[in-house]
């Protein structure tokens, strides 16, 4: 480029003055300034006047850049600098750091010298502009390093779905702990590792939260990890949005399997004591415990009695057990909650009871070892998978009154160390409320010790099958006048005695008790038809020395050419209840006299009923069908659609379920005696 000075031919410099860039030209190899237009005075001098655009050229600027100025002028190469710090002028307009984007280009003067032409455009607000973009991109950056390292510390898992809650991208940190590849991980695949008993209700409440647009979600679910088990997850999620709408959804799992235990285990301390605290008896509380272990801890349960430990009125057996109380998950048939078993000596609940430490059994499933629990209950653990009994005894105030059986069935986890430390801290917490009720109930064993003193065992017979029960009331602690009789008299015949002496105290029981020898007494004296001997017993009652009353049926069970009858007499008692095989239940009703104790002139008279093979004849006392302030016929209904819904158990199995199945008042004993038929097609009875 050639120019004219201000005394030569060529361009001239003036033409350059409204260029919108600041623009300036050197001459000679010491660079001396001959030319700047306003923009470049503007940019380098001093507004106060204290420096001259000349003076700050000299001074500032040429000292910083002559190198690159000199290189300009001896190789005619332009230089060109971008966004570069201005070099610092005293007194500039605009005092701090400022930016330029500048050009130098060797110029030929007409008499042919050189020089440099200088081309500077201020960038500092543009520069400003994209330092900040930068700084807040690296700020950005610094935010989600430290968001991230915030994630690895305070969670376990982080991940990112899409709007619709799909997952979008891999997550290492998933894998880790769940050994899930990405390809079974994205989309909806991570269900997989969720808990099935959890995956419907995670589903739903994530749908809800996508759906609805939750600022937070929260959910804890059962994850599989990688080590093959669950453990509880935290999750927590929030939606990232643009422009007011859903872009994608960032999560994370944190493991809180510790603290969820310790929840779960105060939480089932704190139940454990709401259900005793307003309780008062023994079987009460130990039945509302039971509640309170399933399904929470396992899939079913059963309370037990420890009602005689002698032996001495089942002749030698290591003691008798009574369940009193079970409870089983949704899903799996419950055990009627009463039965009655003598145990031998290598039962488990022998060990168990007698080391006073719990004893855990595990097993394949489906397949218990015939010591893991009573003969009754070993069926309920086959038909459901069991893998596991736990058999708690209930230390109280030094004695075990009762033991806790504790299964595990199915796909559930084996009872652990853990739920059997829990089991244990539940009862040690429920020990103060469980002692009153102990206090109570030993006074209330010592009564059913007597009571059972005074009843005695039904005969065992090669044809004839008979079981009796006897339920003491939970509410009262004294003996009772109900009682039952089964003996063979001098012809061969079988009889069968259920009866109810007014009161429930120690007169009532002495006096069932002298009711009940009177009547053998007469009975095997002569055999006569049931509506004589039942009044010739209410003739001898009259030695009595205090006013009894009672109700009583006596029957005769008769062998006549192969098949059976049933000859009865009924003083004011509830009517015998007739079971067939197939289902059919009916009560007998004939051969009812006025009750024991009034003066009865007439004869009392007898009945007679065939007795189908293979059928169940029920006698009962009114504690079983009696409610106050209700009709005792829908009680009697009760008692016969009951019996006819398990008239194809074996008749102990049956006496059980009659006996725990009825809603009664808990106000009156219970007592039962049931006659099982042979079938026809065999000579043996079940």
């Amino acid at each position: 480029m050639e120019v004219a000075d201000r005394g030569g031919s060529g361009l001239s410099l003036e033409m350059l003055d409204p260029a919108p860039v600041g623009v300036a030209v050197t001459q000679g190899p010491d660079h001396r300034l001959i030319y700047s237009n306003a923009v470049y005075r503007f940019t380098l001098s001093d507004p106060r006047g204290g420096m001259s655009v000349e003076e700050a050229f000299a001074a500032f600027v040429l000292p910083h850049y002559r190198p690159r100025f000199d290189r300009v002028y001896a190789t005619g190469e332009p230089d060109v600098g971008t966004a570069e710090p201005a070099v610092p002028i005293p007194g500039s307009r605009e005092p701090g750091e400022r930016s330029f984007t500048f050009s130098l280009s060797r110029v030929a003067f007409s008499r042919g010298e050189h020089g440099v032409l200088v081309v500077v455009m201020d960038v500092t607000e543009q520069t400003t502009a994209a330092y900040r973009v930068t700084a807040l991109a690296e700020e950005r950056r610094r935010i989600l390093r430290r968001y991230e390292s915030l994630m690895r510390v305070s969670a376990d898992i982080f991940w990112v779905t899409s709007r619709d809650g799909f997952v979008s991208e891999p997550s290492p940190s998933w894998a880790r702990v769940t050994g899930q590849p990405w390809e079974g991980y994205r989309g909806q695949g991570w269900l997989r590792m969720v808990h099935p008993d959890d995956r419907a209700a995670t589903v739903r409440s994530w749908a809800r939260a996508v759906s609805r647009v939750a600022e937070m979600w929260e959910h804890v679910y059962r994850l599989h990890t990688s080590d093959g088990g669950y453990r509880h997850f935290q999750l927590r999620a929030v939606p990232i949005c643009e422009n007011d709408q859903v872009v994608e959804w960032v999560g994370t799992c944190t493991d809180i399997e510790q603290l969820w235990q310790e929840q779960r285990r105060q939480g089932l301390l704190d139940r454990a004591a709401r259900a005793t605290a307003q309780l008062r008896s023994l079987e009460e509380m130990l039945g509302a415990l039971a509640d309170v272990i399933v399904p929470e801890l396992a899939d079913g349960c059963g309370v037990y009695l420890v009602t005689d430990l002698t032996g001495e009125r089942h002749g030698g057996a290591p003691f008798v057990i009574e369940r009193l109380a079970t409870a089983a998950r949704p899903g799996v048939k419950r055990l009627p909650p009463y039965s009655e078993e003598q145990l031998p000596a290598g039962n488990a609940f022998v060990k168990a009871v007698r080391s006073r430490r719990p004893l855990l059994m595990t097993f394949p499933a489906g397949s218990p070892p015939p010591q893991a629990a009573p003969a009754g209950t070993l069926p309920w653990l086959v038909a459901n998978d069991a893998n596991s009994v736990l058999i708690l005894p209930v230390v109280v105030d030094g004695s075990v009154p009762a033991v806790v059986c504790v299964v595990a069935c199915g796909d559930r986890p084996v009872i652990s160390r853990d739920d059997i430390s829990m089991l244990s801290r539940m009862f040690d917490h429920a020990h103060d409320a469980l002692s009153r009720a102990i206090r109570f109930q030993r006074s209330q064993q010592i009564s059913l010790a007597l009571q059972y003193s005074l009843l005695a065992e039904p005969p065992h017979l090669s044809e004839l099958r008979i079981v009796a029960r006897y339920r003491a009331s939970p509410s009262a602690a004294e003996v009772g006048g109900d009682w039952y009789d089964s003996f063979v008299l001098p012809d061969g015949v079988t009889a069968l005695v259920i009866g109810d002496v007014s009161g429930h105290d120690l007169n009532a029981a002495v006096a069932m008790s002298q009711l009940r020898n009177m009547l053998r007494a007469l009975a095997m004296d002569r055999c006569e038809p049931p509506g004589e001997i039942l009044t010739r017993l209410n003739v001898a009652m009259e030695s009595l020395s205090d006013d009894v009353t009672a109700t009583c049926v006596y029957s005769r069970v008769e062998e006549l050419d192969g098949h059976y009858r049933l000859w009865y007499a009924s003083a004011g008692h509830p009517p015998p209840l007739l079971v067939s095989p197939e289902g059919g239940a009916r009560f007998l009703e004939g051969g009812v006299s006025p009750l024991l104790g009034f003066p009865h002139t007439g004869p009392r008279v007898s009945q007679a009923e065939p007795l189908p093979p293979g059928s169940t004849l029920l006698l009962y006392t009114d504690g079983l069908v009696e409610r106050p302030g209700e009709h005792l016929d829908l009680g009697l209904e009760r008692l016969r659609r009951l019996a006819e819904s398990v008239a194809d158990e074996p008749v102990d199995r049956f006496c059980d379920s009659v006996v725990s199945g009825l809603p009664t008042s808990g106000l009156d004993d219970i007592a039962v005696i049931a006659l099982r038929l042979p079938p026809a097609s065999t000579s043996g009875g079940r």
